[in-house]
């Protein structure tokens, strides 16, 4: 963030309160009773992708390795074979009906096998014969990672607790929270057929309720980043809607989309695309939108003369800056969840404007643009919002603050005549008492002003 969020800002006036709940509480209400309608009831059609082969967890005793057999000559379509490794590893099971028994399983061998040691920890599959149901084979699916990943967890949460203490708490709720929201509603309410976009714009505005009243507190500058939030919110589906459909997305532009379709033939991948854009943008707008409105509200209390207009400008400079780093952000982002596709690129021989118009890059590039131009457009309407706000209640908008009172004629005299130690270095002598007093509040910052 790009300002100190914790420290508590003043009250707004009581008109603008009401002014406020009279506008996000019926927003609130309006979502929760989408989110009511669009609840999905029931469990999620079962998909045709077969049994669901019971997996087992095992710790492998043993491992041993022999060379493979050369590849039999005229072989092809089989790269790396004969390369290795072959052998046997011994598991020992430790739960399911085999549980204490050792079994002995090939070594997992292809690309992205997992390379098993002694004493890893690692999950079995046992696939029954289906011309002889009693016999059976064991094999390694990968490793065991629950017990990292728990400390990785661990970790995390206690950094964030102790730099953020009760703020960072807070955002650990939030957190939850979001998974929670996208566990519960998002996930089943696309896989149950329900539209995506709509699901994903009131499941964002559910996690944005939550997350920024629970993380920042239920002060008026948390309202402005809400409303802030929700109207880049709907703008940035607006335009992923206009975009794709200039550009004429399917939403199979992934291997992903199309494995997904084979198993989840009502998704709509289409509207699974823009839920996709819309949920990725969440996080980075909230972001802006709460740092714009805690500098609007910095600024009008360091300078309680500034107008709606001079707060505005002011913390537009600052709104720049941000989006000028975010948006790096955001597209390398996109970039490193994409580099597989990336890499594609250097192996494809057909043209670079064949290649930038495929849908699986012009996916990627949609994704970008639209959440850029919904980020941009969250700097002026919320800084627009925030500066109203910090500037409501006061008696007008021109500031009335009084020129200083220069230095006398007699005190200048005397300042010019009276010796100066060190004058060759002027950057080090003191100012006079009337500078010092001068500032409104001598405990404040003494950097230039905006």
């Amino acid at each position: 963030m790009g300002s100190d969020h914790g420290r508590t800002a003043p009250p707004a006036p009581p008109g603008v309160r009401r002014i406020l709940v009279a506008t996000v509480v019926p927003l609130f209400i309006a979502t929760v009773l989408a989110a009511v309608v669009l609840w999905p009831r029931g469990g999620a059609a079962p998909s045709d992708g077969g049994a669901d082969v019971p997996r087992h967890h095992g710790t492998a005793v043993r491992v041993v390795t022999v060379p493979c057999p050369p590849t039999p000559p005229g072989t092809e379509g089989t790269p790396g074979a004969g390369a290795g490794p072959c052998g046997t590893i011994t598991v020992r099971v430790d739960d399911g009906p085999a549980a204490g028994q050792q079994v002995d399983t090939p070594v997992p061998d292809g690309p992205g096998a997992p390379r098993i040691e002694a004493g890893d920890d690692v999950i079995l599959v046992e696939l029954t014969d289906p011309t002889d149901p009693t016999a059976s084979t064991w094999h390694i699916a990968e490793h065991q990672r629950g017990t990292p990943l728990v400390w990785l967890a661990v970790v995390f949460a206690a950094a964030i607790v102790a730099f953020g203490r009760w703020r960072g708490l807070a955002a650990l709720g939030g957190l939850a929270a979001s998974f929670a929201i996208l566990l519960t509603f998002v996930l089943p309410g696309i896989a149950a057929g329900r539209s995506p976009l709509l699901v994903a714009v009131v499941g964002a505005a559910l996690i944005m309720f939550v997350v920024l009243y629970l993380t920042h507190g239920v002060t008026a500058q948390t309202s402005v980043a809400v409303l802030g939030t929700l109207g880049s919110l709907v703008l940035t589906g607006v335009l992923g809607t206009v975009a794709t459909a200039a550009t004429h997305l399917t939403g199979f532009g992934s291997e992903d989309a199309t494995t997904l379709s084979m198993f989840q033939a009502n998704v709509d991948l289409h509207g699974l695309l823009l839920a996709g854009i819309i949920i990725g943008s969440l996080g980075v707008l909230d972001d802006v939108t709460v740092t714009q409105a805690a500098t609007v509200t910095e600024l009008a209390n360091a300078n309680p003369g500034l107008t709606r207009l001079q707060l505005y400008r002011a913390a537009t400079r600052v709104g720049r800056a941000h989006i000028a780093s975010t948006v790096n952000t955001i597209v390398l982002a996109y970039a490193g969840a994409s580099l597989p596709l990336l890499l594609l690129l250097t192996a494809d021989s057909r043209p670079v404007a064949q290649i930038l118009t495929s849908e699986f890059l012009a996916q990627e590039i949609v994704r970008s643009i639209v959440a850029t131009l919904g980020l941009i457009a969250a700097v002026p309407l919320t800084t627009g919002l925030a500066a109203v706000v910090a500037a409501a209640g006061r008696p007008g908008d021109t500031p009335t603050v009084e020129a200083p009172a220069g230095p006398s004629r007699a005190e200048a005299l005397a300042a010019l005549s009276s010796p100066r130690a060190g004058r060759s270095d002027p950057a080090r002598s003191t100012p006079p008492a009337t500078a010092i007093d001068a500032w409104p509040d001598p405990d404040r910052s003494t950097e230039t002003a905006w």
